[in-house]
């Protein structure tokens, strides 16, 4: 028999839905089945699933530990199993702000957000090796709550990465970013004089087989409207500071926006051209996109995260993009 005691990352959901994540290998119809026997109970009583939970309640398994261990696969087991073939490099997450709901990531280039294959280790698994060692998250916690990332940079671009650390934390970011009530700005260098501060609007369009996205100036099937705001900081012997002011956030936006403007980022091959791209490259061993979110601002909140009401938090610039910026004299 096991026991789950409800706390705050288990309270507010329903209790099939916990009982999925803790049981991941289990069909639902064995978990209905359970409860339908009393094999797994809520408070003492029998359940339907249906019910909602709260802080304190108590959930029974009476089954075998091999038939839960079978049905909880390595839900519960710690991030190093996904750390063996990086543990070597020993990453340290460079944190910029943490408290018991969130924490800001400065994300380095090269590293993904999340996951595109099993076999990947991304930011969420550093997350999670770092809670874990930190002793903010246990092994047992991972089976109904894991903390994850509710924004996503480009692999090759760096910057703030906001991750929920608790459920109300991880929901309430969720929605700010959803809302788009967060001030997201962004760093870049980009290729031509940028003179006057502008709005550009457009309409944007992925091609899932080369992860690639086209930007047009009326709507398209299948195309998303986007919106992004520019202001250049400092132009020098064709090269923009540019700030970039994300109002809308889609795959590869401002890549593609400033690409289809005439002003491509510096590095970024995808979008900008092997030309471009090779004389970087040549020139400072530059192999990805010069993409910074560097600051990010919250709007008057309430609730779990009112500690943050108005606050800023800076991430600040790469070495690499920090050089290349006072070589030409922008910075």
């Amino acid at each position: 028999m096991q026991q789950i005691t409800v706390g705050d990352n288990e309270a507010g959901q329903r209790l099939d839905k916990l009982l999925a994540k803790y049981l991941r290998e289990a069909p639902k119809s064995f978990l209905y089945k359970m409860l339908r026997k009393k094999n797994i109970t809520l408070n003492g009583k029998k359940a339907t699933g249906s019910e909602m939970l709260f802080k304190g309640d108590e959930i029974k398994m009476f089954l075998a530990d091999e038939t839960i261990a079978k049905f909880a696969g390595d839900a519960g087991l710690p991030a190093e199993r996904h750390m063996k073939k990086e543990s070597c490099h020993d990453v340290r997450l460079d944190i910029i702000y943490e408290d018991s709901h969130i924490l800001l990531i400065n994300k380095p280039a090269g590293m993904l957000s999340q996951k595109a294959q099993d076999t990947d280790v991304s930011l969420v698994e550093y997350l999670h090796d770092y809670l874990l060692q930190s002793g903010s998250l246990t092994g047992d916690g991972m089976r109904t709550f894991r903390p994850s990332v509710c924004n996503r940079l480009d692999r090759n671009t760096s910057g703030i990465v906001a991750a929920g650390k608790s459920l109300q934390g991880l929901q309430e970011l969720s929605r700010l970013f959803k809302e788009r009530t967060l001030g997201k700005y962004y760093l870049c260098l980009v290729q031509g004089e940028v003179k006057e501060r502008s709005r550009i609007c457009g309409f944007l369009k992925k091609d899932e087989k080369s992860n690639r996205v086209s930007i047009t100036d009326s709507p398209e099937a299948g195309s998303a409207a986007i919106e992004t705001e520019l202001c250049p900081l400092k132009s020098k012997g064709g090269v923009t500071l540019l700030e970039v002011h994300l109002i809308t956030g889609k795959t590869h936006q401002i890549r593609a926006h400033l690409a289809s403007a005439g002003h491509p980022i510096l590095g970024d091959y995808k979008y900008g051209g092997r030309k471009l791209g090779d004389r970087y490259k040549n020139a400072y061993g530059l192999n990805h996109q010069l993409l910074h979110a560097y600051r990010l601002t919250f709007p008057a909140l309430e609730g779990p995260l009112s500690g943050l009401s108005g606050k800023e938090f800076r991430a600040p610039l790469p070495g690499e993009f920090q050089k290349i910026a006072k070589d030409k004299g922008v910075l």
